[in-house]
């Protein structure tokens, strides 16, 4: 059994920084790779930024390039998002999630974490 355990979020004021952790645990098998996703209420979650579990090729939606950087201690289990320059329209759950080849061959997201409030205030 996978278990994803984020950490790390709270309230920041804008322009500040935060660093979210997740914590794996068991085994994954066939792994692709990392994410982070946020969601707004009411809102579907929208995947921010991917990390390769073969080659640490990183990836970034257009709203957090530049601020935000999505990094792996494979040691530990651990996948990490730095958030600097924060604004107040990042306030929003942010839900780790762990990648894995499914049986069509393909990558895709198959364990999710139970999210973690940020609030950016101005």
């Amino acid at each position: 059994q996978v278990h994803l355990v984020e950490s790390g979020g709270g309230s920041v004021q804008a322009g500040g920084s935060l660093k979210l952790s997740c914590a794996a645990s068991g085994s994954i098998l066939r792994p692709c790779g990392m994410g982070w996703y946020r969601q707004y209420p009411g809102k579907e979650r929208e995947l921010i930024a991917t990390i390769s579990s073969i080659d640490n090729l990183t990836a970034y939606t257009d709203s957090v390039k530049g601020r935000f950087t999505i990094s792996q201690d494979n040691g530990k289990n651990t996948v990490y998002l730095q958030m600097n320059s924060l604004r107040t329209d990042d306030t929003a759950v942010y839900i780790c999630a762990a990648e894995i080849v499914v049986p069509a061959g393909h990558c895709d997201f198959a364990y999710w974490g139970q999210g973690t409030q940020v609030t950016v205030s101005s």
